[in-house]
């Protein structure tokens, strides 16, 4: 029998050659992979994920610190799955909907739900650190919780009902006409306004609920924001206690399923692989992507290596800035904290939002908490991953106080720089565009739900239509 040459296979070309294994591209060539496109899948990185993987502690001390010693006296550093981007997942979102039509990756991916979604609440005038009593209540899933809730006063609390009881009747399949409103003219504010709701309370739905990370939405369309709580309420309604769920072994068992994915419809995937640059042909469309790789033959030779092909999926950090790829304008603050204690009132694992109003923030800052029943760390250990929009830029650990005196005595703190947001410079519609399609950063918000949006949206430009999650079911259980 003839010896496969892995080499010659990849001078047969790939119909899409995909850089970074990230989620948002994972999700794309699994996806792709399944439509029976031939997927060349690449990365710099020795490990799947990109800036969304799960470290091991001496991976982390390496990144950050540049060494392996650890202070924390974990057991076992196998026993640790840190994420660099924490997110959770919305029960009833879209991701979980492809995930659920995909049958492979769910025998892969082992979720369970977060226990909790709390918000910071300054009393008596107090802020965090400055006098006045201060702490974070969960936030109500279910009738009972509602009415014995502290976020929400005795008589505040009918006019919520009457306020979400409002919204659950919407159905945006119907437009967005509703009631005599118009809810892509009508303001989220004046909504608001019509129910009398009070600030307190405006900024509890506004930020708990719909999950909006600053007061811009007030002055937008109401409609989107009604999709949020809508989203918000139906996600609890699936299990429960809060709106969230989580994978076994951190948020990077995600890409690594959707990598198997698409290799079992015969993708192929390659990592610490140099992207070298591209060729174009003469209609100026991408033609090749230059690569550099170890001989799989012999060790320590490398080859440069033009793959053919005419479309391109690329994250941010493969291609340059101007062209390609811009700014967002908003930089991301993260710090990955090590505890030996939960955080007082929120549990085990949860989200807690710090509202931007309550500590005179324009954005709000976001804690995952997370504990051994997800197996990201040892037996007696914690994690609560911080994060927010940078606002000054000069000092972030200060940015995040807020958040640290929230949580506590701390073991270890890691933090970089300040991340830039990145996102496509230019557009499917220009005349020249080159097909190479480029996907955005993973923003500040706690969720998953852009990263769906950006898929959905670089599908689209690619396919010419929108992303089916049921057809996509049919084909991946046909096969």
């Amino acid at each position: 029998m003839e010896e496969h040459d892995p080499v010659e296979d990849l001078k047969k070309g790939f119909d899409v050659v995909v850089m970074g294994t990230g989620l948002t591209e994972t999700i794309l060539s699994g996806i792709l992979s399944v439509e029976g496109k031939r997927v060349l899948h690449i990365d710099k990185n020795p490990y799947y994920g990109g800036d969304g993987a799960s470290l091991k502690l001496s991976q982390v001390f390496a990144k950050f610190r540049g060494e392996t010693s650890k202070s924390t006296n974990d057991p076992k550093d196998k026993d640790w799955n840190i994420d660099l981007i924490p997110k959770f997942l919305m029960a009833d979102g879209e991701l979980a909907r492809i995930l659920r039509s995909l049958q492979q990756v769910q025998d892969n991916v082992q979720f369970q739900q977060i226990e909790g979604s709390y918000v910071y609440r300054a009393h008596s005038g107090g802020i965090l650190g400055l006098g006045g009593h201060s702490g974070v209540i969960k936030v109500p899933s279910n009738a009972l919780e509602a009415a014995t809730s502290s976020l929400v006063g005795i008589l505040e609390k009918g006019r919520l009902k009457k306020f979400l009881e409002f919204v659950a009747n919407y159905d945006d399949k119907s437009g967005p006409m509703y009631q005599g409103k118009n809810l892509d003219k009508e303001l989220m504010k004046t909504i608001y306004d019509q129910f009398g709701l009070e600030t307190a309370t405006r900024d509890f739905v506004g930020h708990a609920m719909a999950l909006y990370s600053d007061d811009g939405y007030l002055n937008l369309p109401a409609r989107p924001t009604f999709n949020k709580i809508r989203l918000y309420a139906s996600s609890v309604a699936m299990y429960g206690s809060s709106p969230y769920i989580y994978p076994l072994y951190g948020l990077g068992d995600l890409p690594s399923a959707f990598t198997r994915l698409s290799a079992v419809h015969g993708g192929t995937y390659m990592l610490n692989t140099e992207v070298l640059g591209f060729e174009y042909g003469a209609d100026k469309k991408v033609s090749g992507v230059k690569i550099k790789f170890e001989d799989p033959k012999h060790d320590g030779q490398f080859i440069d290596l033009v793959i053919n092909t005419s479309r391109v999926v690329a994250a941010p950090e493969y291609v340059p800035e101007g062209k390609k790829k811009v700014p967002t304008g908003q930089n991301v603050i993260r710090a990955i904290c090590v505890l030996k204690h939960p955080v007082k009132d929120a549990g085990d694992n949860s989200q807690i939002i710090i509202p931007q109003s309550q500590i005179g923030r324009k954005n709000d800052i976001y804690i995952a908490v997370l504990s051994d029943k997800h197996h990201v760390c040892p037996k007696g250990y914690f994690l609560a991953i911080v994060s927010t929009i940078a606002e000054r830029g000069d000092n972030p650990q200060d940015e995040l106080k807020p958040a640290f005196e929230l949580l506590g005595a701390i073991e270890e703190k890691f933090m970089g720089n300040a991340s830039i947001l990145w996102e496509p410079a230019d557009s499917v519609e220009i005349e020249d565009f080159d097909n190479i399609f480029v996907s955005k950063s993973l923003d500040a918000s706690s969720h998953l739900e852009s990263c769906t949006d950006d898929v959905k949206y670089l599908y689209r430009c690619m396919e010419g239509k929108d992303l089916d999650i049921d057809d996509l079911k049919k084909t991946a259980s046909a096969e």
